[in-house]
């Protein structure tokens, strides 16, 4: 089953976490310093907050959460529709093993396809940049 999934930049991480666990009804699924997600239910979510102090209230990234079958099922369909996917395959970010691709919307914003392929612990970088960068 896929998912959308929204990754909020935020000032304070337990203002925020306090907050959306109020207003969904439910804990984070996953806490580390500086990061927290929800796998929301109703509606199907999965909310990602990431720490950024001074930058709390603008969008990080948007993304699609589905399984290994649906994101090779995209990344083809994408491909064949004239999309060059940036690919990232068996990374670890947002402390997750995970294979993925990138689009770039015409107005900059990154959508993020992904599949968690297990958790992890270290922290969230990708080749040294911040986890998830949105640039």
């Amino acid at each position: 089953m896929s998912r959308l999934q929204l990754a909020l930049n935020v000032d304070d991480i337990e203002e925020s976490v306090a907050f959306y666990t109020r207003l969904f009804g439910t804990e984070p699924a996953k806490r580390r310093p500086g990061y927290a997600n929800f796998a929301i239910a109703e509606p199907p979510l999965k909310l990602v907050l990431l720490e950024n102090p001074g930058r709390g209230g603008s969008l990080n990234h948007l993304g699609v959460e589905g399984s290994s079958a649906e994101l090779a099922t995209q990344l083809a369909r994408l491909t064949e529709r004239g999309f060059r996917p940036d690919e990232e395959l068996n990374t670890t970010c947002c402390y997750a093993v995970q294979d993925k691709f990138w689009l770039t919307a015409p107005d900059g914003e990154r959508w993020e396809h992904y599949t968690v392929l297990a958790d992890s612990d270290p922290a969230p970088t990708v080749d040294g940049t911040a986890c998830c960068a949105t640039g």
